[in-house]
Order: structure tokens, then C-alpha cells, then sequence
């Protein structure tokens, strides 16, 4: 997967063949803690929700971020893209390894592929512009409103496993940027 600097994404992956990713509850909380770990030192998180089966992640890659990876490297041009990608992989296998032990099952837990859309690059004049930036509003809302889409609860800030309490004022937690998303969002 390639990511570049100042773009926003819409990262996701389910249960290998829809299979429950987090079997238990301290297991979503497990999973933000490798998330947290993994990705922050490269992306900004904007919105976040974990489904029994299932992720989405909101995110933007800064050139701040992308910067501070690529002065501990090599000098390699497309390090972050690598970066990013390297740590997604290495978040999802160390949390698989614990959940197989934690089961005692084997194989795979996630699809093969993580997916990522791109939903919109800062700075860069286009025409579909607009469209870009009113898809990622867009999933900022759809990430949110996953659980209620799924019956999980009836209103999207009850699921608590999402960002929406955070934005919603009803919890003060750290992993979401808030004050970017709104920057870049609304």
C-alpha cells in the first residue's frame, strides 16, 4: 500500500471469512493500544470504529509525521509510504499472535489485504477537489455510524468502541485528533 504526505485515508480490514476479531471485550482495548503503538508515530487518527468482525480507521498522514520518519532513516524518498504500511502489517500479525493464544486457534485472524482509500490530499488543486473532501466527511460519518447500521445500539455515541463519544463530548480520550479533523473536515 503507498501513502503519501498530507492525505487523508480510510484504512479497513474484517475477520477472515467475517470471523470475530475480538472475542472478548479487553480485546478491542488491546487493539487501540497496538494502534496507538503502530501508527501514531506516522499518521494523525481522525476517527476510529472496532466492530465485533471488523475495523475502520480514519487517517492523515502529515508531512510532519512523514518528515520526523524519514530523518531516522536512510533517506530512502518513499519510506513513509513503507512505513505506514510496515507498521499496519506488523499491528495485525502481533495481534493476531495474541489472539490465536488467547483462543488457541491458528491462522489467520484478518483478510489478506488491509484496505485503504484515499479520501483527500491536502494542497493539491483538483476538480474533483470537493467530491474528495465530501468523501472523507463521508466516512467520517459511516465509520461512526457502523454500529448502528449494524443494530449493535441505537445511537452511534453508545458504541464504545468508536470515536463519536470523544466528539460528542461524552468521554476525553487522546487517540483521536480532533481539532485536525475538524481542521480538515468541516
Amino acid at each position: 500500500m503507498k501513502y503519501a504526505p498530507n492525505t487523508i485515508y480510510h484504512i479497513y480490514n474484517q475477520g477472515n471469512n467475517k470471523q470475530v476479531i475480538f472475542p472478548q471485550e479487553r480485546n478491542y482495548l488491546f487493539f487501540l493500544k497496538k494502534v496507538r503503538r503502530h501508527l501514531l508515530p506516522s499518521v494523525d487518527i481522525l476517527a476510529y470504529c472496532l466492530m465485533p468482525n471488523h475495523f475502520h480507521l480514519l487517517v492523515y498522514t502529515n508531512e510532519k509525521s512523514c518528515a520526523e520518519v524519514l530523518a531516522k532513516t536512510t533517506g530512502e524518498r518513499n519510506y513513509c509510504q513503507q512505513k505506514i504500511s510496515k507498521e499496519i502489517g506488523c499491528m495485525l500479525s502481533g495481534y493476531t499472535k495474541a489472539i490465536n493464544k488467547q483462543e488457541g486457534r491458528t491462522g489467520a485472524l484478518f483478510r489478506p489485504r488491509t484496505k485503504q482509500k484515499e479520501c483527500f490530499k491536502k494542497g493539491f488543486v483538483r476538480i474533483n477537489e470537493q467530491a474528495k473532501l465530501e468523501y472523507a466527511l463521508n466516512c467520517f460519518h459511516y465509520i461512526h455510524q457502523n454500529p448502528v447500521a449494524a443494530n449493535l445500539v441505537t445511537n452511534a455515541t453508545d458504541w464504545v468502541y468508536s470515536s463519536a463519544k470523544d466528539y460528542a463530548q461524552m468521554r476525553n480520550k487522546t487517540l483521536c485528533q480532533q481539532a485536525l479533523a475538524k481542521q480538515l473536515l468541516f
